[in-house]
């Protein structure tokens, strides 16, 4: 196992643990019937995520967002966020802008 792999793999279990205690604590997601991921697929999503973007901080999980199985939103290092939309089987469909502002609520370019 190559290094940077190793390192990915640490961060991403540190994450999950991390979203899962946040989960439990008081619940993350966006609104409507979205759900927080957790365990195995919070793992999965997010080592997808952070492949697809080069790094970055995943700040929200959900489930069944735009047409998608899994939605995992980063902040990239630049300040910027995006939502990276999932299949069932963790392969990137699409990427965009997600400009949620304080308390998750869309901001002025963000329509979902």
């Amino acid at each position: 196992m190559t290094r940077k792999l190793a390192l990915i793999i640490a961060v991403v279990l540190a994450l999950a643990a991390l979203s899962a205690g946040i989960a439990i604590a008081g619940g993350v997601g966006g609104g409507g019937d979205e759900k927080p991921l957790a365990g195995a697929t919070l793992a999965k999503a997010t080592a997808a995520a952070l492949e697809h973007t080069g790094g970055g901080t995943v700040t929200e999980t959900e489930t069944g967002d735009d047409g998608a199985a899994y939605g995992v939103e980063v902040r990239l290092a630049n300040g910027d966020q995006v939502e990276v939309n999932l299949d069932e089987r963790f392969q990137v469909i699409g990427q965009e802008a997600d400009d949620d502002g304080a308390g998750g609520e869309d901001g002025a370019n963000d329509d979902d």
